[in-house]
């Protein structure tokens, strides 16, 4: 995974570099110059225009503007202070390329680009992206690539800010972020997650990773469904699902055993939770007092780990501390709310970092915050930001599968923050291979089972 480090972490290490502060701006300005070649393959009789703050990131646009013209380009350099209001302000020899380098991670006023047709390349961030929230001031830039140094910045991945991005590169300037800063904050590797999914041995048995999947109710059949097949594809042993009060609970899918339970369930589906390596709740369920008080009851005193999704999670009301039925728990549960949800649980979407940070901790469970950028935090405090996903993912259903997905992670060993985090990223890269117009959510398990064996 790749250390994601806040603007004031990232003046830390600045601030600690062995070697002098010139030397890092030189190789940043090459870093930035590089990119800048890349992206107009080749920068002879390329026109440029650099546009520079009076800091760091400005002098790091110098220096990428004094490589550039070395490399035949012809840079027009424009402080920042004073913008003309469009690029390319002469048709005649219009401007291939602008470098935003204006302001950086430390910004705190209101920066409006000028409008181009050129492409754009930012420097550390997008002027007016705050580096810590991703909060936008004012109009920034719409950048195709923004070059970063040692480590990114959250403002990178979370929105709005994330739009206003492009594709992030990390460039290596000598610099590294130390043990001393105790980061806690780590970009999930998207090529990581499906070779690091855990697969049966060659002794294995279906009960050794087997999943209960429990929700739904009258009219809400499909979304337990979508769970159940999304823990089958995703590589558990056996699926059981159970709809409260429905006695055929998986009539039509074949590889999903049925299993009728009552509208008071939690203590005969306790009684047999000895078998299963993870319990799925909540997709569909019914939100009525008495199925409030059987989620408690198993959330609660279910042995092994517990996905709380959708009814689920709006049976358990508000998530706060000293508010958790489940504070005896040794294995924290995973909660995986929408932003309806994640506010009507107490959480605060305005730095949605931070509150789901905080809600972790103060819950002691693992609260995945679905969105763009998919946030998992944990009760120790660590948050794996997984961006996998596209809006694709915007349609109903899709939540559904993810919770079986990630029931199927942990009934094959993997430890709840974990089998969360590559449960979204194999997620996301599904969703990914699906059309880009009318992908449903029962495509997805399919999909999520072609990115598992493509990587085995």
């Amino acid at each position: 995974m790749i250390p994601v480090v806040t603007p004031e972490q990232m003046r830390r290490i600045d601030a600690g570099a062995v070697e002098p502060l010139e030397v890092l701006i030189e190789r940043a300005g090459w870093a930035v110059a590089s990119a800048a070649r890349r992206i107009l393959g080749g920068t002879y009789g390329r026109r440029i225009a650099v546009l520079v703050g009076k800091g760091n990131n400005g002098a790091d646009g110098r220096v990428a503007a004094r490589v550039l013209e070395r490399w035949g380009a012809r840079c027009e350099v424009h402080g920042a202070d004073a913008l003309p209001a469009s690029f390319p302000a002469n048709r005649q020899h219009p401007i291939d390329l602008v470098v935003d380098a204006c302001y950086g991670t430390g910004f705190r006023g209101t920066f409006h680009a000028p409008s181009t047709d050129a492409p754009v390349l930012a420097v550390d961030i997008p002027s007016g992206v705050d580096g810590l929230t991703g909060a936008v001031s004012g109009v920034p830039f719409r950048a195709i690539e923004t070059v970063t140094f040692v480590a990114p910045k959250p403002g990178l991945f979370l929105h709005p800010g994330a739009e206003f991005v492009g594709n992030v590169t990390v460039a290596d300037i000598g610099l590294r972020v130390p043990a001393s800063e105790n980061v806690n904050r780590f970009l999930l590797d998207e090529g990581e997650a499906a070779v690091a999914w855990p697969r049966r041995s060659g002794t294995a048995h279906k009960w050794r990773s087997a999943v209960w999947v429990i929700g739904g109710s009258a009219g809400l059949e499909g979304a337990p469904r979508l769970a159940a097949l999304g823990a089958a594809r995703a590589g558990a042993g056996y699926v059981r699902l159970s709809i409260p009060g429905l006695e055929r609970a998986a009539s039509s899918l074949m590889e999903v055993v049925g299993h009728p339970i009552g509208l008071e369930w939690a203590d005969e589906v306790l009684r047999d939770a000895g078998r299963f390596g993870a319990l799925v709740l909540g997709p569909g369920l019914a939100t009525d007092e008495r199925q409030r008080e059987q989620v408690a009851v198993a959330v609660e005193r279910w042995p092994g780990t517990v996905v709380v999704d959708a009814g689920g999670l709006h049976a358990l009301g508000v998530v706060g501390e000293g508010r958790s039925v489940w504070a005896s728990r040794t294995i924290p549960p995973v909660l995986t709310p929408h932003d309806g949800e994640f506010v009507r649980m107490g959480g605060r979407l305005a730095d949605r970092l931070d509150s789901v940070e905080s809600m972790a901790v103060a819950s002691s469970a693992v609260v995945l915050l679905k969105g763009p950028t998919t946030l998992i935090a944990s009760p120790d405090g660590s948050t794996i930001l997984s961006t996998s996903g596209d809006a694709r993912l915007a349609t109903a259903g899709s939540g559904d599968v993810l919770s079986g997905v990630i029931g199927a992670a942990l009934a094959l060993g993997l430890e709840p923050a974990r089998a969360a985090a590559l449960a979204t990223s194999v997620h996301g890269l599904a969703a990914r291979r699906g059309p880009e117009v009318g992908l449903m959510a029962g495509d997805l398990p399919g999909l999520v089972s072609a990115v598992l064996s493509d990587a085995s």
